[in-house]
């Protein structure tokens, strides 16, 4: 039994579906945090923000916190960080290079958020949190560019032979990369030294993805990279499993604090907050919710209830999957009634880690089918508009006729 266990946890990466959920979740929402706050960001995260350059070095310079906002004060360097920050994301989004932009994910979180440490609604916490556990994670296996990048260079090799072509893209991304690390390595941006610190963690990171290279590169033998592969399924596992017990945490941690409040007792908590200004996004609607005494004692205890005993469902899957399924949706009124659609986006994403494999393969399947039938109508379109374009009644021997194409090499060319 010990033997099986042991087997599974180094011979695979587990949950290969929930940590693509995850990636994509949490990529996601950053995303659109990002996108949502670009008019507002250099009043959030810039130069002309209450919380100023100098504060914010002070800051760091005693807590150690990372971030590349500190190393310049200057429009310019905020642009290109702000930038980096919504390329990283939505590249990891995709799937393109996980490895690499699961670190550049991290980098540009905790640039943004460790600069103004008082902006967010809570799901930043969050956020912050799972950049650095994707890190660990093997989170590009499915539904990412490098698994259809991996798909196509094995079906290459097994209808043609040979082996795999050198990663040059890889190789160019590291080096860079690299290049740049020392380079603020040098100028003494980054804190720590050999033993420790941001800067240990840079460069381990980066010195890994290396060793990682040349073991399927240069080496004859392939148990170097066997070993490298149960250590990162090892890695990956052991963060999966941090993942859950986080989300669990921020329930537990979150219900119990909840039992020890007088109107969280007494049922009436949920209303209050219906009748504040800045989380009533649509009046009338919280209106209408908190109007029922019953439906606000429902709702508050329901919350304290779901919470507490969520970490428990776990040992159970059908009330596990029930439970999680009304965390869910819970999630999804917080956005729409009290206006925090991205700390319910966070929360949600956290909750993806628990879904079923089968339903998210399910789902996976349905979206390929629909992505399919997209398809196959979009070139039925375009073939009736071709077909409904009309030619040439008759032929004017006095308009002008266009060059002789025969044996020109750019015939058939359109641009």
């Amino acid at each position: 039994m010990l033997a099986q266990v042991i087997g599974r946890l180094t011979g695979q990466a587990l949950g290969p579906y929930q940590s693509a959920v995850i990636r994509m979740g949490f990529a996601g929402t950053w995303l659109l945090f990002l996108l949502r706050e670009f008019p507002h960001r250099q009043e959030m995260y810039g130069p002309d923000g209450p919380w100023s350059w100098d504060l914010a070095q002070q800051l760091t310079a005693s807590n150690h916190a990372f971030t590349v906002l500190v190393w310049a004060d200057g429009r310019f360097w905020f642009e290109t960080v702000f930038a980096f920050a919504v390329l990283s994301s939505a590249l990891l989004l995709l799937g393109w290079r996980t490895r690499t932009m699961s670190v550049l994910f991290l980098v540009g979180v905790l640039s943004l958020q460790n600069r103004s440490i008082f902006m967010g609604d809570g799901g930043d916490n969050v956020i912050h949190l799972m950049a650095i556990y994707l890190v660990f994670t093997r989170c590009g296996q499915v539904w990412s560019l490098d698994a259809r990048r991996e798909r196509r260079a094995s079906a290459r090799i097994r209808a043609h032979g040979g082996r795999r072509g050198p990663d040059r893209t890889g190789v160019a991304l590291w080096t860079v990369l690299g290049l740049a690390l020392a380079a603020a390595t040098l100028a003494g941006k980054i804190d720590g030294g050999l033993a420790g610190g941001w800067r240990t963690v840079h460069w381990g990171l980066w010195a890994v993805q290396g060793l990682w290279w040349l073991a399927g590169r240069y080496t004859r033998s392939i148990q170097p990279r066997v070993l490298l592969d149960v250590v990162a399924n090892l890695v990956h596992n052991a963060a999966l499993f941090v993942i859950m017990a986080e989300a669990c945490l921020i329930y537990a941690t979150a219900g119990w604090y909840k039992v020890q409040g007088s109107r969280w007792q007494d049922g009436t908590a949920v209303y209050y907050p219906l009748h504040l200004d800045y989380f009533s996004p649509w009046p009338a609607l919280s209106d209408a919710l908190s109007a029922s005494g019953t439906m606000v004692m429902l709702v508050t205890y329901g919350t304290v209830i779901a919470q507490v005993a969520f970490p428990f469902t776990l040992f159970n899957r059908r009330v596990k999957n029930i439970l999680l399924a009304g965390m869910m949706t819970e999630h999804a009124v917080i956005a729409l009634v009290l206006g925090l659609p991205f700390f319910s986006l966070a929360m949600i994403a956290a909750d993806a880690v628990f879904l079923p494999t089968s339903f998210l393969r399910r789902l996976g399947g349905r979206a390929a089918r629909g992505r399919e039938r997209l398809a196959r109508a979009r070139g039925r379109l375009s073939a009736r508009l071709g077909r409904a374009v009309p030619g040439p009644r008759e032929e004017d021997p006095e308009a002008p006729r266009p060059p002789e194409t025969a044996g020109h090499p750019h015939v058939g060319f359109t641009a």
